[in-house]
């Protein structure tokens, strides 16, 4: 009974969305004869399609551009965001000396940093490595602050009333503590590595998905600008289910 249910709740939530892409493509691709718009504003769907049918091998090959500078860049910010996160837990000077200047820079606008790197690493991969760590660093540091001070109190005492050493208290309580908190940094992470690595690609660069629709900008073709833009968001997506199944090897919400 319980599999049933289960399998019933996950087909759900496969075939909501499904439902509610269809309706939104056939709005689109109607849309467009309805209210006459021109294609160079808006071309119709089957149009895009066409495009990301005929332009397949430039957009996978793009495509595998962006994503290796994403993962790199998110897997840069989680090591990083996790490492800074339990440097300010541990040592209340670390929290009063970074976690200020880590706030300040968080606010600066990222966008603005992306000439900059691309200054300092050239057009290669560096600096779009760079912009996705930026773009995903923040939340992980936090997320997993927030983890380490969501630690409930009774059982920290009760580690030290049992005489467990430091290192046993990190690996046995804190960091099972943090692990959901750190993961929800993990998936507000992603998508924003996704972002950071196409800003840094429309600043500067000569691959990826981000120059492609440059690329497709600059020739006036909005059907592979739009078909472009699909597949990020099918990237997006795809890195993001990843993200979310392996948060939920985390089955514990609490101790």
């Amino acid at each position: 009974m319980n599999t049933s249910s289960f399998a019933t709740r996950s087909w759900r939530q496969l075939i909501d969305p499904l439902i509610l892409a269809v309706i939104l493509a056939v709005l689109w691709q109607q849309s467009v004869n309805w209210f006459s718009i021109k294609p160079y504003l808006l071309p119709p769907l089957s149009q895009v399609l066409e495009s990301l049918w005929t332009n397949r091998v430039a957009l996978l090959s793009e495509s595998w551009v962006t994503i290796k500078e994403v993962l790199a860049g998110f897997v840069l910010a989680v090591v990083g965001g996790v490492l800074l996160g339990l440097l300010i837990y541990a040592i209340p000077l670390a929290k009063r000396a970074l976690y200020p200047l880590v706030v300040v820079f968080q606010g600066l606008p990222k966008i603005a940093l992306a000439p900059l790197m691309v200054i300092w690493f050239g057009y290669g991969d560096t600096s779009k490595v760079l912009m996705a760590f930026l773009f995903a660093f923040f939340p992980v540091t936090v997320a997993t602050l927030g983890g380490l001070a969501g630690t409930p109190a009774h059982l920290i005492e009760h580690f030290r009333a049992i005489g467990a050493p430091p290192g046993m208290t990190f690996r046995k309580l804190l960091v099972p503590a943090a692990m959901p908190s750190i993961m929800d940094g993990c998936r507000a992470a992603m998508p924003l590595a996704v972002i950071g690595a196409i800003v840094g690609e429309f600043v500067g660069s000569e691959h990826g998905l981000g120059h492609l629709i440059l690329e497709a900008n600059a020739n006036a073709r909005t059907d592979y600008l739009f078909a472009a833009l699909i597949v990020i968001s099918v990237v997006a997506g795809t890195l993001y289910a990843v993200v979310e199944l392996a948060a939920k090897r985390v089955w514990w919400r609490g101790l």
